[in-house]
């Protein structure tokens, strides 16, 4: 049954992880009349759906009483303060992962982003043997070496590439790359110092995804504001959403959960 299980949840991950690439990368390049959905607030509407999702897994974790729920939130995050602050720093740096991850989506195909944005795997590895004194054996540290001789090989200049040359220029082509490598260093970064933090706590993973959302949402509407002000302010903060986009945002938020590796919370390569 556990086995089962297990091959379950990888079909499951890699349909999610594969849809989620697919459908972003299509809404950001679908053309249509009237204005774009704004990545920055696609990305604040995904933390608060994973407050809410969080807030409903530790409610039926309360045996659905509101009393208990409200108590639970109470002594974990208010009383907390020092504990609840400590998810700024991750939090601010998912979002800005969050919100390269659009950037890099907007100028790369689906396949080079995917193969790319597996160096967080690499990046994880690096921060986990330096932050929390992880060994890696020989086959580890040999896939690794794979793992990044495939991503040079990806990014190699061909001659399909001169033929895309008319849909991504050479300039929005670094521009993609550059996001996603940050992206992966930043994941793997936030991804070792939360794991460290649960580690450190007794606090469950729900809780701790509450807080991220709700550091996250600030931080969100701070970028929303500083990038997108002005165009929120003409044409409003859902501007350009339409079916597409919701499932962008779902998948986006539900996306964690199935994967946590995503985030690196528990990086399932060790």
């Amino acid at each position: 049954m556990s086995a089962n299980l297990k091959y379950l949840s990888l079909g499951i991950l890699v349909f999610q992880t594969t849809s989620l690439v697919l459908t972003m990368r299509y809404s950001r390049t679908l053309k249509e009349e009237g204005p774009r959905y704004l990545s920055s607030t696609a990305v604040v509407v995904a933390e608060l759906l994973k407050i809410m999702a969080c807030i409903l897994l530790v409610y039926k974790d309360s045996k659905c009483s509101l009393r208990a729920l409200n108590r639970i939130l109470h002594d974990e995050i208010l009383n907390k303060p020092m504990e609840t602050l400590k998810l700024a720093i991750p939090s601010g740096i998912y979002t800005l992962q969050n919100n390269l991850l659009y950037v890099a989506l907007s100028n790369l195909d689906a396949a080079t982003y995917q193969v790319t944005y597996q160096l967080k795997i690499l990046t994880t590895a690096l921060f986990s043997v330096s932050m929390l004194s992880k060994k890696l054996g020989v086959y580890q540290w040999l896939s690794l070496v794979i793992l990044m001789t495939g991503v040079a090989f990806v990014q190699w200049p061909s001659d399909s590439q001169e033929l895309n040359s008319k849909e991504l220029s050479a300039g929005s082509q670094f521009v993609g790359l550059m996001a996603v490598l940050t992206a992966c260093f930043s994941s793997g970064f936030a991804g070792v110092y939360f794991e460290k933090i649960l580690k450190e706590t007794k606090q469950s993973v729900w809780i701790r995804n509450i807080q991220l959302g709700f550091f996250g949402s600030i931080f969100g509407l701070m970028g929303v504001y500083v990038y997108d002000g002005e165009l929120v302010s003409k044409n409003g903060f859902f501007q350009g959403y339409n079916r597409l986009t919701w499932i962008v945002v779902v998948l986006q938020c539900l996306f964690p959960w199935s994967h946590p590796c995503n985030n690196s919370y528990f990086p399932i390569w060790l």
